[in-house]
């Protein structure tokens, strides 16, 4: 096909059946609608083919792609052709006098699927564009390269067990990289290679679904299927990709429980626990999770009462409990029925019979030697707080139920009462007094009582008493408070000054009545009276007018209260009535004979203000004085520590003129060490001098025998001072430059001495060198 594109655009021609897709310049160019008469010049436009390359080509050479050519050149080399755009240069190359277009490496269409590129002839002199530059594509041809893929393998589903043929299970889906526009290469079928007969899939979909029907999980529950994509239509030589398909089958209530045996036999001891577990049966449930929870129930009938049955939630078993008590004396043996069903019924398998199973529970009691048995869960009794010693309180009574019957021994459980108030006759159980009880001490005791058997003693049984001290009216009453009663001097006869109550440290019965009474001895005496209420309760009454505080500031009322419990008790209680004096509204102003008065201006208040501030203005000045004190002191102690600071302490013979050091012992004790000289440490030394060395002196016998005698001596004789220091006996050091000054060591005669080294021996020696070198000369 020729196309005219104005302004210089591409034409494309047909290609050769070489695939060498060359194009040659045509004289005449067809018109095109729209554009300029065919009279008029028409621009040549570039002349080429439809570029295409294969993908992954292997051959030696450079694979051809095709051939630019422009219509002003005539062949001579005066036109040259450029190449830009995607992978000029790098992927494609062009000749630039012929324009032809070369692919110089293998392509991957996945990885590119097509090239754009700019095209321009130049004049080879003038470097100028002969057209203007015009785009094209390559584009890259596709083979079959790419084998089908599943991105999402493997596969993991699941479809519902018993469920019917054609049951959707999953869709698979392979991806193919190839160009699915050109050829077979992308399209896929899917096929099963391993799973059949179970499971099939849709070639052109994916879609696996079920192929047998009543597929039970109970036989089998995992299937593992290999499926297969084929590119190419599933044609001979096309590529292949598999995936795994791990499909499980999910469960359904499609199994009922069944009891494995139809007659369980059970034994219990009649001892057990109300509430115990006495027993576990088992439905078996092929099924799994909620479609194998199981509900168990007792069939009312022969003891079922006596039990209940539920369900353990991790097992499934069914735990029957104890809901009374098993007595072997009085039945050995129960039978029921345990029905057992599932919860979650599936609609879809009830035609297949009834979800539920039935057993039958055979319990033997087992006979158990078992402690007494008290006839009460407890036992109360009273007792009067004067009961004599040893008398009979009550009983307890407790009796074995097994078929061989054993006496009982009766103690009381000293543990819970230690003071042993009571005691208990071992064979009889009569309760008895130990001890005089006090009900004001203690009203009631609580312990336990222990039966035992005498064929086991091991075997006890334990009962709680109670025993309540009723009282014994020997308290008599007496006022409840002391009172402090005043009466006025201007009262009236017949005024109530006080109202008095009672009270009894002994347990007074319900409707006990108090009474009040004046002593014998009071009744003669007109001053006051008292006035019984009838309700426990009474009221002391002025007798006459007037009371004077300066003739008698206190009165004296003995008043006697009886009670009426058996044998009736009395006492008789003194009050003490003061005389006050009241303004005329009976308000009480003074009752003291003399009245006491503060100094008029100033308050008790006032007056402990005062001192208060006195006793902190004291606290204040010694605080004050003590700060001064210190810091007096402290600064007394900083310029003590500062001359102290400055003390040096000498306290080691020296050696010798060079020693500065501290003082050491073995130089004397070895008279041939030779000290290594040592320098001040306290001043600056000058330029360093390095003493003569002399040959250490001989030793000396003699003086060593004296030295070690004297030595001897001073060890022995204990008064010898001092009595605390060690006495050292040794050799002169060596150290020093003029050597020893003894006479012991020295020349008989003056004559033989040479005085040449005083010279040597410093300033120090320097008028001595004088006076011996002038006398030799």
């Amino acid at each position: 096909l020729w196309v005219l594109f104005d302004g210089g655009l591409l034409t494309p021609l047909h290609p050769q059946p070489q695939q060498t897709l060359g194009a040659e310049p045509r004289e005449n160019v067809a018109p095109v609608p729209g554009r300029r008469s065919s009279a008029q010049r028409v621009k040549r436009g570039w002349v080429w083919n439809q570029f295409f390359v294969l993908e992954e080509y292997m051959g030696s050479e450079p694979q051809y792609v095709g051939k630019l050519h422009s219509d002003l050149d005539k062949g001579v080399g005066t036109v040259k052709y450029t190449l830009s755009g995607d992978g000029a240069g790098t992927v494609f190359t062009i000749d630039e006098t012929t324009g032809d277009i070369h692919a110089i490496r293998s392509l991957d269409r996945e990885e590119k699927p097509f090239y754009t590129l700019r095209a321009q002839a130049v004049d080879v002199d003038t470097k100028k564009p002969l057209e203007p530059e015009s785009e094209f594509i390559i584009k890259v041809q596709d083979i079959n390269d790419n084998e089908p893929k599943f991105l999402d393998g493997p596969y993991v589903a699941s479809v519902p067990e018993m469920s019917p043929v054609g049951a959707y299970v999953l869709q698979v889906k392979a991806t193919d990289a190839d160009d699915p526009t050109y050829g077979n290469s992308a399209r896929v079928v899917y096929s099963i290679l391993q799973g059949q007969p179970y499971f099939s899939i849709d070639p052109k979909t994916g879609v696996i679904r079920t192929a047998l029907p009543n597929m039970d999980r109970e036989v089998k529950e995992q299937y593992q299927v290999l499926i297969q994509a084929k590119d190419m239509g599933g044609q001979l030589g096309g590529l292949a990709g598999t995936t795994t398909v791990n499909i499980t089958l999910t469960d359904v209530n499609d199994n009922p429980p069944r009891f494995p045996k139809s007659i369980f036999h059970l034994k219990v001891p009649e001892s057990s626990h109300v509430g115990s577990a006495i027993g576990r049966i088992r439905a078996v449930d092929p099924d799994f999770g909620k479609n194998a929870e199981i509900e168990y129930n007792i069939v009312p009938g022969d003891g079922g009462n006596l039990f209940e049955i539920t369900t353990d939630e991790n097992t499934q078993e069914g735990v029957i409990k104890l809901k009374k008590p098993l007595d072997f004396e009085t039945k050995k043996a129960y039978t029921f029925k345990v029905e057992a069903s599932n919860l979650h019924l599936d609609h879809r398998f009830h035609s297949v019979g009834p979800f539920k199973d039935t057993a039958t529970v055979k319990i033997n009691v087992l006979d158990m030697d078992e402690p007494p048995v008290f006839s009460k869960p407890m036992y109360t009794m009273e007792v009067y707080e004067d009961t004599p010693v040893g008398t009979i309180i009550g009983a307890v009574t407790a009796q074995d139920l097994d078929a061989g019957s054993s006496s009982v021994r009766y103690f009381i459980d000293w543990k819970n009462d230690g003071n042993s108030y009571f005691t208990i006759d071992a064979t009889e159980g009569t309760v008895a007094t130990n001890e005089l009880l006090d009900r004001e001490s203690t009203a009631q005791y609580n312990f336990s009582i222990v039966a035992s058997k005498v064929s086991n003693p091991l075997l006890t049984s334990k009962v709680n008493v109670i025993i309540n001290v009723l009282d014994v009216n020997e308290f008599p009453p007496e006022i409840s408070v002391p009172y402090e009663t005043s009466v006025c001097e201007n009262a009236k006869p017949g005024q109530v000054i006080q109202t008095i109550t009672a009270a009894d440290k002994d347990l007074s019965p319900a409707g006990q009545r108090f009474s009040f009474r004046l002593s014998p001895e009071a009744s003669n005496k007109p001053n006051f009276t008292v006035h019984d209420y009838r309700n426990n309760t009474a009221g002391i009454e002025t007798r006459r007018n007037g009371y004077s505080r300066r003739q008698q500031e206190l009165h004296f009322l003995p008043v006697v209260i009886e009670d009426s419990s058996y044998p009736v008790q009395s006492s008789t209680n003194t009050m003490t009535i003061r005389v006050c004096r009241c303004d005329s509204d009976g308000t009480i102003l003074s009752c003291n004979v003399e009245a006491i008065f503060l100094p008029v201006g100033l308050s008790t208040g006032a007056l402990i203000a005062i001192l208060l501030c006195i006793v902190i203005l004291l606290v204040i000045v010694v605080l004050y004085v003590a700060l001064r004190r210190q810091k007096k002191k402290d600064t007394l102690m900083t310029s003590k520590e500062d001359i102290r600071d400055n003390v040096i302490h000498y306290d080691d013979e020296g050696g010798g003129e060079e020693d500065t050091q501290a003082f050491d012992i073995g130089a004397l004790r070895n008279p041939k060490v030779i000290e290594d000289n040592k320098i001040r440490r306290d001043i600056k030394p000058d330029t360093l001098r390095f003493p003569r060395q002399r040959p250490p002196a001989e030793d000396n016998t003699d003086i060593r025998d004296f030295i070690n005698q004297r030595l001897q001596e001073n060890d022995v004789d204990p008064t010898a001072p001092p009595y605390d220091s060690l006495a050292t006996y040794a050799y002169e050091g060596n150290g020093s430059v003029a050597e020893s000054l003894s006479s012991i060591d020295s020349l008989t005669t003056e004559a033989d001495q040479d005085y040449d080294y005083l010279s040597d021996w410093g300033p120090r020696f320097k008028i001595l060198a004088d006076l011996f070198g002038e006398e030799e000369s």
